[in-house]
């Protein structure tokens, strides 16, 4: 695809790998619709994108809510014209073991309500987004690209039963959707990054998160900005389909 002219939609735009996405991809002319819950911060990334004389326009809107993604897509379709990708990247987290044990007695256990946030926010909003995505993109007759986030830890990591299970999923729907909607021209591929320099890595505490660095082939953490590179070559390379990419410093959990 070239990205001169076209209009990407990027979710969980407000920040991190989000915000540095959307910024490369107006470099390279595309122009960008940008969807967050932080409306705040995500005007700041309309502002930081805009620098590069590309079309920018934000809206504020919840990833878990059907309605609410229903009508973005289509005031985005209405203030655009068209649809041609879709970036997926909005994401949480909220760790904690399954079960957390103490000379042999449960003292605490993955609450329900914190398994079902992540699962909203990770896997229920990009299939909102892509179906969504996927219905202009087939009806503007003109096909598209769809990228799904993953993550490393869809193979499974300690203290994210929730987590991992939606990133998992993404990988799984992100090689159904590939093979269901190539027939339209839709290429849908995703990438999975490992631990890179967002908030959600911040937060980590520093012990935990200097092992993990340790960890790391390259010895340190990935870059926003190369995530958005990846997804760069994603949506330039028209043979990229039905894969996803794992960007981890060679890091395997």
């Amino acid at each position: 695809m070239e990205l001169q002219g076209k209009v990407i939609v990027v979710t969980g735009a407000a920040q991190g790998l989000g915000r540095k996405t959307a910024e490369v991809l107006t470099r390279y002319g595309a122009r960008v619709a940008l969807i967050d819950i932080d409306h705040v911060n995500l005007r700041e990334t309309a502002q930081l994108c805009a620098v590069a004389g590309s079309e920018v326009r934000d809206y504020a809107a919840d990833v878990t809510d059907e309605t609410a993604v229903e009508a973005t897509f289509e005031r985005i379709q209405k203030d655009f014209g068209s649809i041609e990708g879709l970036i997926s990247n909005a994401g949480t987290n909220s760790d904690a073991l399954l079960v957390n044990v103490q000379d042999g007695k449960v003292q605490r256990k993955m609450s329900l309500e914190a398994f079902n946030k992540v699962i909203a926010v990770d896997l229920t909003g990009v299939f909102l987004c892509g179906r969504e995505a996927a219905i202009r993109m087939i009806e503007g007759g003109r096909g598209g690209v769809i990228i799904n986030i993953s993550s490393i830890s869809r193979a499974g990591n300690v203290g994210q039963t929730n987590y991992a299970a939606a990133k998992a999923a993404v990988a799984a729907m992100t090689v159904t959707w590939a093979k269901e909607l190539s027939r339209y021209g839709i290429r849908v591929a995703g990438i999975a990054p490992g631990f890179c320099d967002t908030r959600m890595v911040a937060n980590i505490k520093p012990k935990m998160r200097e092992r993990i660095i340790s960890a790391i082939p390259l010895r340190r953490l990935g870059r926003s900005e190369e995530i958005g590179q990846t997804a760069l070559f994603i949506l330039q390379n028209d043979y990229c389909n039905g894969r996803t990419i794992e960007i981890d410093g060679g890091l395997r959990l």
